[in-house]
């Protein structure tokens, strides 16, 4: 169900594009801002479909998934609290060629297409604010591809987790294992065995649907370069964001 948002200052605290835009813009911007609740599998667009919105996640993510013309899957970027889903509005192409699906339930604040292309001609603080971000999300997509080739399932699962616990509150994460599976383009069962290897080393703890962190520096520990390189480049292109992702989190106890 859609509502009218409150003011960006009190109500879009949690998306670090939306508070670093300058306080003009966002006094423009604010009444034009809707909240959505977003449940996991709500197909926000379609491949190659067209998007009238410009999405900016609080608590939920969303996943950029390419679809074999076998039907299998996999996720080539993931977009939360960091970032937006839209920016083919702005730059000229009006559609992708993956489909955009909410991974996790939760909210967003959506911004009429026409409005994101006004602020992003009229204001070059936030042009090179987006186009930053554009290069970040390019990156990542790059990351992705050189880790599904030359990485294990263990290393993508233990970069997936840690780039989903960067974007939330708290160490559990809601996801079944053959969400997860979909996401990377692999079998369950691979999913199911490199998720019992963290388990058994005291790092996570799986639930039905959910995935607890128990110890992050294991993780870290166990991680490909991928997680960090994309890491460093946010880091490096989105200066000054003062945000909790990639800002790690105090460490668990896992009672041993």
């Amino acid at each position: 169900m859609l509502h009218r948002a409150v003011p960006i200052p009190d109500g879009a605290g949690d998306n670090h594009l939306l508070t670093a835009f300058p306080v003009e813009v966002s006094q423009r911007v604010a009444p034009q801002l809707e909240s959505v609740y977003l449940r996991p599998g709500d197909v926000i667009q379609e491949r190659c479909g067209n998007l009238h919105h410009a999405y900016f996640p609080t608590s939920t993510i969303f996943s950029w998934m390419y679809m074999a013309e076998d039907g299998t899957t996999t996720e080539v970027a993931s977009v939360g609290n960091d970032g937006m889903l839209g920016v083919a509005l702005f730059m000229g192409g009006e559609t992708m060629l993956n489909q955009a699906v909410v991974q996790r339930e939760g909210h967003a604040y959506r911004l009429s297409a026409q409005v994101l292309r006004n602020e992003f001609g009229r204001d070059e603080q936030v042009k090179n604010l987006l186009l930053r971000y554009v290069q970040f999300l390019s990156i990542q997509m790059a990351q992705l591809a050189v880790c599904y080739r030359h990485h294990s399932v263990q290393q993508h699962l233990c970069r997936w987790i840690l780039m989903n616990l960067d974007r939330s509150t708290g160490n559990e994460l809601n996801v079944t294992q053959e969400a997860i599976a979909g996401m990377l383009g692999v079998r369950r069962e691979s999913v199911s065995g490199a998720a019992f290897k963290l388990q058994s080393n005291g790092w996570i703890m799986i639930g039905r649907g959910r995935i607890t962190v128990l110890d992050r520096e294991g993780l870290e520990s166990a991680v490909c370069e991928c997680y960090g390189v994309a890491h460093g480049e946010y880091l490096r292109l989105m200066p000054g964001l003062v945000t909790r992702s990639y800002v790690r989190p105090a460490r668990v106890s896992n009672g041993r």
